[in-house]
């Protein structure tokens, strides 16, 4: 028998409850996933693990590894299936999976995305240097010691010597992510917010801001914002949810690529963060990057709207 107690809920009662599923839907799985790894290291390894333990032990980092996939699903992957479920019944057309995009479609928003680097670049400079009053030092250094934590893990998650190392950082960091976040902030709470506020714009960058605040990563907080809100012009403009997934894949995929062979000693790879160095924190370019990204934008827009 269909559930049909939660459908036509106004948008804010949508949005508390959306919440409680992820905090419900989060909390289970994490359980679950400490529950069925306990026979395996004990409590104890899940402690020391989760604590950080040591980085350079490859237990602990394959710990950490598991439990970024479990979080990843718990948080981004079921919450959106259960709420489309039980504020629609049809969990395709509400998260805007039945859709199909042509290939002009998926061109024009990926060079969207690509063309949008070096505005995003530009902004992750300024972002780098933000800082605080005197007064606010202490949450300066809370909010430091967090992004240098992450930035840490992620270098470590990217240590790996084989194919199959480097392919499931690839699920892990490009697919998984692409999946689950364009689920639940485009997919459900870019919908709830533009039913709310009657304007897709309002819609795009409030789920945006809400997505790069998820993060907990505030010295990213603008280049990832601004990815939010290209991601949610890809889903309005094209119709469906398949693009900004692919984008998002994109995005990642080539950043874990990018450290990667870095960290393999890659010269293409050096002489391209030269250039970029040299030039991503320029004006001029991230001008020229969001002017094109508009005109790509546009052209999908026009493309969509008038087949």
């Amino acid at each position: 028998m269909a559930i049909t107690a939660f459908r036509g809920m106004n948008p804010w009662s949508q949005f508390i409850f959306a919440a409680f599923i992820i905090l419900v839907s989060f909390l289970l799985v994490f359980v679950l996933s400490i529950l069925a790894v306990i026979p395996v290291i004990g409590v104890s390894g899940i402690t020391n693990g989760l604590s950080g333990g040591n980085l350079s032990d490859p237990s602990t980092i394959a710990l950490l590894k598991y439990f970024q996939v479990v979080q990843s699903v718990g948080l981004f992957v079921l919450p959106p299936l259960v709420i489309a479920y039980l504020y629609d019944g049809n969990i395709v057309s509400y998260l805007n999976l039945r859709q199909k995009i042509d290939t002009q479609s998926i061109i024009l928003g990926l060079l969207a995305v690509l063309a949008a680097g070096p505005l995003v670049g530009f902004l992750g400079e300024l972002n780098q240097q933000m800082t605080f009053p005197e007064s606010m030092a202490g949450f300066e250094s809370w909010m430091r010691t967090m992004e240098d934590s992450a930035t840490e893990m992620i270098d470590r998650f990217i240590q790996v010597e084989t194919v199959w190392g480097l392919l499931f950082n690839l699920f892990m960091i490009a697919v998984i992510p692409a999946i689950g976040e364009e689920l639940l902030f485009r997919g459900v709470i870019q919908k709830i917010f533009t039913q709310m506020t009657k304007n897709y714009h309002w819609g795009i960058w409030i789920s945006a801001f809400v997505f790069s605040a998820l993060h907990m990563q505030f010295y990213g907080f603008l280049p990832r914002m601004l990815l939010g809100g290209l991601f949610g012009y890809l889903l309005v403009y094209s119709g469906s949810l398949w693009l900004p997934i692919l984008a998002h894949f994109l995005n990642n995929a080539i950043g874990v690529l990018a450290l990667h062979s870095e960290q393999q000693g890659s010269e293409t790879v050096e002489a391209i963060n030269q250039y970029s160095d040299s030039y991503g924190s320029s004006p001029g370019l991230a001008i020229v990057g969001l002017v094109l990204s508009v005109l790509l934008l546009y052209f999908l827009k026009k493309k969509s709207f008038a087949s």
